[in-house]
């Protein structure tokens, strides 16, 4: 029974090949587009799943606010893991990264860059599952000077990954280490990955201020994580209080698996993903898919006048109501599962296409071949049945004597039906084109705004050698000579990577230090600094070479410490940040003010900012060089020629300071694409709906025309006849969707701390791009039909 059901529709559907191709071709993108998304998704949700024992394990991060200041901090200072484990039975083990542990690698004659080597902890192994490929995990770290390499940087070190083990590589002044294991490389779905890992120094351990490390813990299987965090209050007096000071302090124990999609603090690990990022890509997968299956409803029942005659001949010889259904269920099945097949020659297709978009390592059998074949079938099944529940219903529902005489009966409901569903359709892709608008730009906002220094034509790069960093005056002095070569800073980090530090400060008021603890990013750079990024002074003075004391007793503040601290006039005023080795309070002279400037990406609010003269040679590692514009591949030469007369080991690794910035908005341009991709898609699906509505429109009101066109009416009146009604819900649609996009893309626009206003020319827009679309779809068809020869449409009359 079932096999006639499916051989009749599908002659049905030979019968019909125009509709059919609409509708397979509707289907087909609105499944890839799905699938593409469900992928995404599926591999967004992945993320540290692996770990054997990822449901126990939690990552420590600290909450502070107090009067003047707070923080949201992901790092911990070196004693928490040890106090945590002792202290907590709950705690089975913990563990603790330092992201500082890479470098240059020696081995023999090769030298290797590997900046993402970590140091940590033997009992990484115990908490986190790596496989071992050579090595014991029980002793890997047991050692200091030991280092487990994973696979890829073995391979890239010694050639074969099984040659590594009980192998001396050292790192910077021909520090050994000793490779006691290699590990298959770290899976890309993890928060955060790594090439190396190494042991910390024998009995390592530093203040409790010292906030740089991340500490993870492992919970005992029966231990209850409410009452373990019942009891951490009592960590902050016990061992935080003396050195953070009086304060609302809070630990959090974060879950590992939430840790991509719901952490946004300071100092992550790697930039990690958004869960309404997941909500919005997965609503957008369900809408073009529903769009898809809107097509199949409204072309089904519009074309039932067309069937009426067969419902009545099949009533009158026995076929009951459900076997109608089922007959035409079917039809809505069979078309969904040759869409699918059609869907996944696609998605093979644009894969390569997709992973690059992405920067993830997506496959189509994911979840293995059998179950990704019975999972899309699975899904064309239910697919096929919700859209085509509604016009098997419609169509089962005609009774035997009206359907015989090829009489619908009032079709008032079904013709209400179908328009709502095409102003639903595009409500749907108007959300989307403001959508895709608004995103262009903010990121062109982002990418233009006026950042408060000069970020064109400079370059950064990091010194690697500690011998060159106590010859970075006389390597300024020879890149100078070259005119091509406008100027040359050293700092302690490169601007514009969201990685400057912290440091707690306290400031003179009224001529006494007030008690008031408060945050400023910490900045060391040399008296070019402000010179070389053409940053404005809005008082008092830059550093000076010529002045011994700006070493140790001066620095710079920015405008917006100076507010929030209430400075009346902030030149001579005394700051004091930190201690020194013999625990007394270092206070400095403030001796100029900058203006504001940026040195986060624009997601972030400028804060407070303290520029310091680098007190060792060895904080100078990063060096600035404004080039001239009349000939950047010279002056790169240049640069990288005469830097290796200082350094012939390692070669200039240089990145521009304005795709520093550029960088950070990686993921909100790869969302933009993402979503006009997909806005495309879905104004594709919504004008195939149309095309095949007004060309069945056409060929039902055939002789209609041709009486029209005999009595005298104009081309553009037909036009207008079969145009004025759809283009009537796209309008509609306009109005609906402007209020529901203004609301989604605020939301989105809340990520950025400087973001543009959105305009109501931007909805305006998206609805004119959205009528122009469906004009000319339905222009064409109604167009074709206007000049067709009446005659032999009247024909037959």
């Amino acid at each position: 029974m079932i096999r006639n059901y499916f051989k009749t529709a599908f002659r049905n559907l030979q019968k019909n090949k125009v509709f059919s191709l609409i509708n397979i071709s509707g289907l087909t993108i609105g499944l890839t587009a799905f699938w593409l998304i469900a992928l995404y998704v599926a591999n967004e949700l992945s993320f540290d799943t692996y770990h054997q024992n990822a449901d126990r394990i939690y990552r420590v991060v600290e909450h502070g606010s107090w009067d003047g200041g707070k923080f949201d901090l992901t790092g911990t200072s070196a004693p928490f893991a040890a106090a945590l484990k002792a202290d907590y039975p709950e705690i089975k083990e913990a563990v603790r990264f330092d992201i500082e542990g890479g470098g240059t690698l020696t081995y023999q004659n090769k030298h290797l860059q590997a900046d993402d080597i970590m140091f940590t902890d033997n009992s990484v192994f115990k908490i986190f599952t790596y496989h071992f490929l050579y090595g014991d995990a029980k002793t890997a770290l047991a050692k200091p000077q030991s280092i487990v390499l994973t696979k890829t940087l073995a391979k890239n070190i010694f050639g074969d990954a099984s040659l590594a083990l009980n192998k001396t590589i050292y790192f910077e002044n021909n520090y050994p280490n000793l490779v006691t294991g290699v590990i298959d490389d770290v899976p890309a779905n993890s928060h955060f990955t790594f090439s190396g890992l190494r042991s910390f120094p024998q009995n390592f351990t530093e203040e409790w201020g010292q906030i740089h490390l991340y500490t993870y813990i492992l919970l005992a299987k029966e231990a209850s994580l409410q009452k373990l965090e019942a009891k951490l209050p009592a960590f902050y007096t016990k061992y935080l209080k003396a050195a953070l000071g009086p304060m609302n302090y809070r630990m959090e124990l974060q879950p590992l698996k939430s840790i991509h999609l719901h952490s946004n603090l300071t100092a992550e690990m790697s930039a990690n993903g958004s869960m309404s990022l997941i909500y919005t890509f997965s609503i957008v997968a369900i809408l073009i898919l529903i769009i898809a299956a809107i097509n199949y409803m409204n072309l089904s029942t519009a074309r039932a006048s067309i069937r009426i005659k067969e419902i009545g001949v099949r009533k009158v010889t026995g076929s009951s109501k459900a076997q109608l259904i089922i007959l035409f269920l079917s039809e809505s099945v069979l078309l969904t599962l040759i869409a699918s097949v059609a869907a996944v020659i696609l998605i093979s297709i644009l894969m390569p296409w997709f992973k690059q978009l992405t920067g993830k390592q997506l496959n189509l059998w994911e979840f293995g071949v059998l179950y990704t074949m019975l999972l899309l079938s699975v899904f064309s099944l239910i697919t096929g049945i919700v859209s085509g529940i509604y016009p098997a219903l419609f169509l089962s529902g005609f009774r035997i004597i009206p359907a015989l005489k090829g009489q619908a009966g009032s079709q008032e409901g079904n013709i209400l039906f179908r328009k709502v569903m095409v102003a639903f359709q595009f409500i749907i892709t108007i959300c989307m084109i403001a959508g895709s608008l608004i995103i262009y730009q903010q990121l062109h906002y982002v990418l233009k705004k006026d950042l408060g220094f000069n970020k064109d034509q400079v370059l950064t790069f990091h010194v690697e050698n500690r011998e060159v960093r106590n010859q970075i005056p006389a390597l300024k002095a020879q890149l100078l000579q070259n005119p091509l070569i406008e100027n040359v800073s050293a700092a302690g980090n490169p601007i514009g990577n969201n990685n400057i530090g912290q440091t707690g400060y306290t400031a003179e008021v009224n001529g006494k230090m007030d008690s008031r603890p408060r945050i400023a990013q910490a900045f060391m750079v040399d008296e070019s600094f402000i010179p070389t990024l053409q940053i404005k002074l809005s008082s008092g003075r830059n550093f000076s070479e010529n002045m011994q004391t700006d070493k140790d007793k001066a620095v710079i503040v920015n405008e917006t410490l100076v507010k929030e601290v209430g400075l009346k006039d902030p030149v001579g005023k005394k700051i004091e940040t930190g201690v020194d080795e013999k625990g007394n309070h270092l206070v400095y002279e403030i001796v100029g003010v900058a203006k504001d400037f940026h040195i986060y990406s624009l997601q972030h609010k400028i804060e407070p900012l303290i520029l310091q003269l680098p007190p060792q040679p060895k904080d100078k590692d990063n060096l600035y060089v404004r080039i001239s514009k009349s000939n950047v591949p010279a002056a790169i030469k240049y640069l990288e020629d005469t830097y290796r007369k200082f350094d012939p080991e390692h070669p200039v690794d240089y990145h521009f300071l304005d795709q520093n910035f550029a960088q950070r908005y990686k993921d909100e341009q790869k969302q933009g694409t993402i979503l006009l991709i997909f806005t495309i898609l879905a104004i594709a699906i919504a004008c195939l709906g149309l095309f095949g509505l007004v060309t069945f429109m056409a060929e039902q009101r055939t002789k209609e025309i041709g009486i029209r066109k005999v009595l005298g009416a104009s081309i553009s009146s037909i036009v207008g006849l079969l145009s004025t009604d759809f283009l009537k819900l796209v309008f509609l649609a306009m109005l609906i969707a402007s209020p529901i996009a203004y609301y989604g893309m605020e939301k989105w626009l809340q990520d950025f701390a400087y973001r543009i206003n959105i305009s109501w020319w931007i909805f305006a827009l998206a609805g004119f791009i959205a009528l122009i679309i469906a004009l000319f779809t339905i222009s064409f068809k109604s167009i074709k039909a206007a000049l067709a020869n009446p005659v032999k449409s009247l024909r037959s009359e």
